[in-house]
């Protein structure tokens, strides 16, 4: 679901993001079908609790989309600016300007982050409400192609609704997680009032066994989605600018860079991974569980992707 812009639609990542969704809807029918019919069978109380747990995760997905910019923005400590404040937040402006003027967009708030770490991200519960942050270090080690390729980047997700899809999809997981904290606590199902019944320390392990299994379902489905995400902005980025070697360039200077970050301060930024254009921790590459659990593609394969890009583009020459 793109928004009415320039960036060009991804149809073979568009179907796999929509098969994804697909199986987390299946994930979670199932999930709740299974939660009330056991519950059902030992207290009648379980619908409630299940509705309970999903208004409560309604509630902590609807603050995560309504407040993702104000959030992020904090996490980060950047601030907005104007073009006026200084010659990078004026550099940074003219790129944004351009930009939203190829993609024919609003132009979201920019912000900097002072901070040495090389990356950027966007955010916003839809394209009036965005913002598009900078960090201090990535402006200081990239030129004007390559940033404007990142920014392309991350302006693409607010064209395609990224948030908004992500926090549809991260809505399963926080009430299997919801339900596993009830559940360890002995409430699910009135178990702390039944402590005397044999039945309902079995049934609390039941409830806890499923919650647990599909939230690690649905957190692997994320993961899947959120890479699939990832190389749908590289590519609308790269074909909105008509220079994917900029983004190349950028792409491997930031991993370059963030691999000589102190660990220390990769773990403070690690909890907008989701947001940013490179994860914040050191890359190896290749393949195995740690790719699987990553919120983002390989840089091997974001370079190949951007590789099938620049031949597209240079067919059409």
């Amino acid at each position: 679901m793109a928004a009415r812009t320039r960036y060009a639609p991804d149809r073979g990542l568009t179907v796999r993001m929509a098969a994804t969704m697909f199986l987390l809807g299946l994930v979670f029918v199932a999930f709740v079908a299974a939660i009330i019919g056991i519950g059902t069978a030992y207290h009648a109380s379980s619908a409630a609790i299940v509705l309970f747990a999903v208004v409560l995760g309604g509630g902590f997905a609807f603050g995560s989309l309504f407040w993702s910019d104000k959030i992020a923005l904090a996490a980060a400590g950047a601030r907005e600016v104007s073009p006026r404040d200084s010659e990078q937040a004026a550099r940074l402006h003219a790129i944004v300007d351009r930009l939203c003027a190829l993609a024919d967009m609003p132009k979201p708030r920019v912000a900097i982050a002072d901070t040495d770490l090389p990356n950027a991200f966007a955010t916003g519960r839809n394209a009036d409400h965005a913002v598009v942050c900078a960090t201090r270090g990535l402006m200081n080690r990239l030129d004007n192609d390559e940033l404007e390729g990142v920014l392309a980047h991350e302006m693409s997700h607010v064209a395609h609704k990224d948030v908004q899809v992500m926090t549809i999809a991260s809505f399963l997981a926080i009430i299997a997680a919801l339900l596993v904290r009830f559940a360890f606590y002995s409430e699910l199902f009135g178990g702390g009032r039944r402590s005397n019944d044999q039945n309902s320390v079995p049934i609390m392990f039941v409830i806890m066994l499923v919650a647990i299994v599909v939230y690690a379902i649905s957190f692997l489905l994320i993961r899947l989605l959120s890479r699939y995400r990832e190389l749908s902005a590289d590519r609308s980025g790269a074909l909105l600018t008509g220079q994917p070697s900029a983004l190349k360039s950028a792409l491997v200077k930031v991993t370059g860079q963030i691999a000589r970050i102190p660990t220390k301060d990769l773990r403070t930024a690690q909890p907008l991974n989701q947001f940013f254009f490179a994860p914040a921790m050191h890359l190896s590459g290749g393949s195995g569980l740690s790719n699987i659990f990553s919120t983002h593609p390989s840089l091997e394969r974001r370079l190949a992707e951007l590789d099938k890009v620049q031949q597209q583009l240079s067919r059409g020459r």
